[in-house]
């Protein structure tokens, strides 16, 4: 699983910092970026897979409620950030953009812990 984690939260990370530079030079989210979440959402796709596999094969002995509820969240920040990034042209797109990539990096590490549990 620490593969996936750490693929993730280093797309994450990349398209996070990416937004912010968009954010702190005041410009609003290029399609470029959506593009780059949606790499980050097919990440997420895959990790949603591997931990499928593992619950199945019985290898994962944390609680999965939480853990597919960490995945499901982390999974629909992206599609809302993008939305948020339709509807708001201006520097506050790459904002919103900004912390949801952050916020998924977070939920990557919370995720991390349930595994080693």
């Amino acid at each position: 699983m620490l593969p996936v984690v750490l693929v993730v939260s280093v797309l994450a990370a990349v398209l996070g910092v990416w937004a912010l530079v968009f954010a702190v030079n005041d410009r609003a989210v290029v399609l470029r970026q959506l593009i780059a979440g949606g790499v980050v959402e097919g990440a997420l796709v895959v990790q949603a897979l591997v931990l499928a596999i593992e619950q199945l094969t019985g290898s994962f002995t944390g609680d999965p409620v939480l853990m597919w509820g960490y995945l499901l969240v982390a999974m629909m920040l992206l599609p809302g950030a993008a939305l948020a990034a339709f509807v708001e042209r201006t520097r506050w797109s790459s904002v919103v953009l900004v912390v949801a990539a952050f916020t998924i990096i977070v939920m990557e590490l919370r995720m991390w812990q349930l595994w080693q549990a």
